[in-house]
């Protein structure tokens, strides 16, 4: 594979300039490259007046987790899903937690080589339900999860997008057609912060959260990472989980996540676990049917229950399921109210393991 392989997606998210540079369309950021240059992403360049991914057909790495961690707490539970991310990033997040992955400029970071054929195959041997794109954001890599998508359905394989939703209409719309589940980032509910601390703005990333929700058949999840003295006010999580209760609708599920000092933000404190309780409160106070507390130990905050009569649907410790009081047909057994989400009629059980795969041994 070669960097200028584009395999089956055709669209191209690129147009040339007047004054002689190529302009990338994928995501709000516009970069204008000349001749060689590469976006911010790092892995999307300027080669022979076109944008071409540089990465395609090149990872990270490959690992087996629990789906639970992207999180996806409604999205076949307990099951096992391959992930694995490339290179970059469009955002340029002060706290970001995968930096040496997302802000790696650095070829040797893509050590692992796999065509999307290979990725199905291996998902499928593996026993995994579905195929993860993450580690990274996969809007930078459009191209190559798509076509991991399209192969992926084939052998009856689901795909998960977890994202920031940074990214333009037209090939928002192209993405999605392929994916059946996503847990995107909502950073902030401020302009201020999506400016100063990511890079980027708020409102295309609302954009994008509307159009999943209302304008495709994918199932929704919401995390939004609380930093201390930055994002994690009353305030402004009651602003934001009354929008999502109001845009989205309540059974959307919010996950709290706990920040820890990492990368450019190195001086701001862990997020106590007590803040996270009080944003999942706030959350289901205004509406939220489902929210959760992530990154600290809370069985409660990572436990679904039944909206309606108060029932402990899915249990979880941690990544463990605990308890499992859904029918067959995904509805409470004490009181018979549907949950949302995507369900089976028996949850899996691969429990919290992580196990890394080598693609090289599922060659054809």
């Amino acid at each position: 594979m070669t960097a200028r392989d584009r395999y089956t997606v055709d669209t191209a998210y690129w147009h040339k300039l007047d004054d002689g540079r190529v302009q990338c369309d994928l995501c709000p950021r516009f970069c204008k490259l000349h001749a060689g240059q590469r976006g911010l992403c790092f892995v999307r360049q300027n080669l022979d007046d076109q944008i071409v991914l540089t990465t395609y057909g090149r990872s990270s790495g490959y690992c087996i987790d629990p789906i639970e961690k992207k999180p996806l707490n409604h999205f076949l539970p307990g099951t096992p899903v391959l992930s694995f991310g490339t290179a970059g990033c469009n955002l340029a997040c002060k706290f970001c937690q995968n930096w040496d992955i997302s802000k790696s400029r650095e070829i040797h970071t893509l050590a692992d080589e796999a065509s999307p054929q290979q990725i199905a195959r291996a998902a499928q041997k593996l026993g995994c339900r579905s195929v993860a794109y993450t580690y990274n954001d996969p809007v930078i890599f459009h191209e190559y999860a798509i076509d991991v998508a399209r192969a992926c359905h084939e052998k009856g394989i689901k795909s998960v997008a977890v994202t920031a939703g940074y990214v333009c209409p037209e090939p928002r719309r192209e993405f999605y057609q392929y994916m059946d589940a996503a847990n995107v980032d909502l950073k902030a509910f401020t302009e201020e912060f999506y400016h100063k601390i990511t890079g980027s703005h708020l409102a295309p990333v609302l954009e994008t959260l509307e159009y999943i929700q209302h304008e495709t058949d994918v199932w929704l999840e919401l995390t939004t990472l609380l930093i201390p003295g930055k994002n994690d006010s009353d305030k402004e999580i009651d602003a934001m989980s009354q929008w999502v209760v109001e845009k989205l609708g309540a059974d959307v599920p919010m996950h709290f996540s706990a920040f820890h000092p990492d990368w450019k933000m190195l001086d701001v404190p862990a997020t106590p676990r007590e803040t996270l309780i009080r944003a999942r409160e706030i959350a289901m106070k205004n509406g939220v049917r489902y929210a959760y507390t992530g990154n600290v130990h809370n069985e409660a905050g990572d436990s679904t229950y039944c909206h309606q009569c108060g029932e402990r649907l899915i249990g979880r410790d941690w990544y463990v399921l605990t308890d499992w009081k859904l029918t067959a047909d995904g509805k409470c057994a004490s009181c018979g109210t549907p949950c949302s989400g995507v369900f089976e009629a028996t949850h899996g059980n691969w429990g919290a393991k992580r196990q890394p795969v080598r693609l090289s041994d599922f060659a054809a």
